[in-house]
């Protein structure tokens, strides 16, 4: 129980208190795709993390480009860390009026604007087979894609009929990495009648130049027939199957003007940069943390570059852990990559950290970008005495004359005193020892799973893309992958090194190879380093360590929906 005897203590705290929450406050909107045909619903989401009541919302610009089909409203309230959170959302099905280039206008709750969303609206797909109550087919969103770059394939389907046992079959390519991203299912509005649309789409990545061939994909599924009677348990309708064309794909080769280095084909690459203390404020002998954000859209998070923090004059850096992720948007994937390092001024004045420049091509624009991050000039100032790391020692004070009774009364006093603060010593040092060794325990215990399926699914990503930094034979990816896959089988989230990794893993075959990796790393020629002998080691480890419980998910499926519109889901 805390207590403020202080009236206007109180006053400053719940003052502060109110201003926080404001500024912690935001309103966001986010449609679930960018693209959409005349007669498609879409969904419009606006969360509220404040006090805003979205019931207040005014919607009528949202008239002009859109008709409100449904609107539905939820919210949730967490406490973390001693602090409550309320989160309201607003859920609005919407079909477009017209097509071409439309945008979801800005929208005000209370003191809150929403930002534009731009969506393209296309016209109204032709029913390819107007007698038919079931169609199947593939596209993707471009012709021709750069190697290493994104295509997005998507598996539609459109039904009229009540279905069930629906089942796709799983894409599979060679010299290509494949992402399935989230699926999608709206209603769609054909010459007056309405379809139930399903879209499955991936992301993928070609790693060879030439022409990448989409294979046929198979969809099958049995018509739901009505229960003739009480005792009828149905499964008895006709069985469907559909096939899609194959795609061929023209993948061009990375440019001739393309600088030397990291090879990145992106539609947008932004760099961002944060202190944990203000540059203008640092002083000698003591750290602030640099963090630089790379952000890429339509690249994975691995295929960013690594920050490299170049020591300078006056400034010392000591690297963090990168942190990689991946993120989905209405286009495709996101990649991030946090770099962050301890910077350390080690002497007073003016100090100047270069200017970091990362050249990407423009996928959208096909020309040469680069992303800047402008140099930045640092006013380090000097440290106390305590702070500051050079300097000569102080001299001993010079010993003071005293007589003989006050020696000896200062030493009787001398010798009671410094028993007493050993034994304050021991007793804080035994604290501390105490500490320490249930800090480290807590470390090294494994952190429990979130989930058997999200487990399975980091896992299986993470081994796949160690296959894939193995047969490119490129060991600083290699490295990456086989420590995240490690800590995935394992289920120890806090491994950070291959020494780590080893240990976690204890195989004879999987230690050798990751010797060898190392040692590769730091050679003159590290193209030259074979990934094939920690393929084989991952392969027969994994099979070990999974037994039975290792087999390949089945065919992706899809599951019965319940429509956003109010109509009866077919499935």
């Amino acid at each position: 129980m805390i207590r403020i005897g202080n009236p206007a203590r109180a006053a400053c705290v719940l003052l502060l208190t109110f201003c926080a929450a404001a500024s912690w406050g935001a309103v966001t909107a986010g449609i679930d795709r960018d693209r959409a045909a005349l007669g498609d619903t879409l969904r419009l989401t606006i969360v509220a993390t404040d006090d805003e009541e979205l019931g207040e919302i005014d919607l009528r610009p949202l008239n002009d480009d859109f008709e409100i089909l449904q609107r539905s409203n939820s919210s949730k309230t967490s406490y973390i860390n001693g602090t409550f959170t309320s989160t309201k959302e607003l859920a609005l099905d919407i079909t477009p009026r017209r097509q071409g280039s439309l945008a979801i206008p800005p929208l005000r709750v209370g003191q809150k604007v929403t930002k534009a969303i731009p969506i393209v609206i296309g016209p109204p797909p032709k029913n390819s087979a107007p007698d038919q109550n079931l169609v199947f087919e593939a596209e993707v969103d471009r012709s021709s894609v750069y190697v290493q770059g994104q295509l997005i394939l998507t598996l539609r389907l459109q039904q009229a009929i009540n279905l069930e046992d629906r089942n796709i079959t799983q894409l599979q390519l060679d010299n290509a990495f494949v992402r399935p991203l989230e699926q999608n299912s709206f209603q769609r509005t054909l010459n007056g009648r309405p379809w139930l649309v399903h879209e499955i789409r991936y992301a993928i990545f070609p790693e060879q130049s030439g022409t990448l061939t989409i294979p046929a994909q198979t969809f099958s599924a049995r018509e739901r027939t009505p229960r003739r009677s009480l005792f009828d348990l149905g499964g008895g309708g006709r069985q469907v199957r559909r096939t899609s064309e194959p795609l061929s794909i023209e993948v061009l080769p990375r440019p001739a003007n393309f600088p030397t280095g990291e090879w990145l084909p992106a539609s947008e690459l932004t760099l961002e940069e944060s202190w944990s203390t203000p540059p203008g404020q640092l002083t000698v002998g003591e750290s602030a943390t640099r963090t630089i954000t790379i952000r890429g859209a339509g690249l994975q998070g691995a295929q960013l570059p690594p920050v490299l923090f170049t020591p300078t004059q006056g400034l010392k850096y000591y690297p963090d852990q990168p942190d990689i992720s991946d993120a989905e948007s209405a286009s495709g994937l996101v990649g991030t990559r946090i770099d962050s390092a301890a910077v350390v001024p080690t002497s007073a004045g003016t100090w100047q950290i270069p200017e970091l420049r990362i050249p990407w091509w423009d996928t959208q624009t096909n020309e040469l970008r680069y992303a800047v991050l402008p140099g930045r000039e640092l006013q380090v100032a000097p440290g106390g005495s305590s702070s500051t790391a050079t300097g000569p020692a102080p001299l001993p004070s010079p010993p003071v004359a005293l007589d003989a009774d006050a020696t000896q009364d200062i030493a009787i006093v001398g010798d009671d005193s410094s028993y007493l603060w050993k034994i304050i010593a021991a007793v804080n040092g035994a604290g501390w020892l105490l500490t320490l060794i249930y800090l480290l325990r807590s470390r090294r215990r494994p952190e429990k799973p979130t989930g058997a399926n999200a487990e399975d699914h980091s896992e299986k990503t993470a081994y796949k893309e160690l296959l894939e930094a193995c047969r490119k034979r490129d060991p600083q990816l290699a490295r990456q992958a086989v420590v995240r896959w490690s800590a995935a089988l394992t289920s120890q989230p806090g491994l950070r090194s291959l020494a780590e990794a080893a240990s976690a893993l204890d195989d004879p075959a999987l230690s050798a190879a990751l010797t060898t990796l190392n040692c590769a790393m730091y050679s003159a020629t590290p193209a030259s380093w074979d990934g094939a002998a920690l393929a084989d080691a991952a392969a027969q480890l994994r099979s070990r360590h999974r037994g039975k419980s290792n087999k390949e998910a089945p065919p992706l499926q899809l599951y019965p929906q319940t429509s956003r519109s109010g109509m009866a889901n077919p499935a």
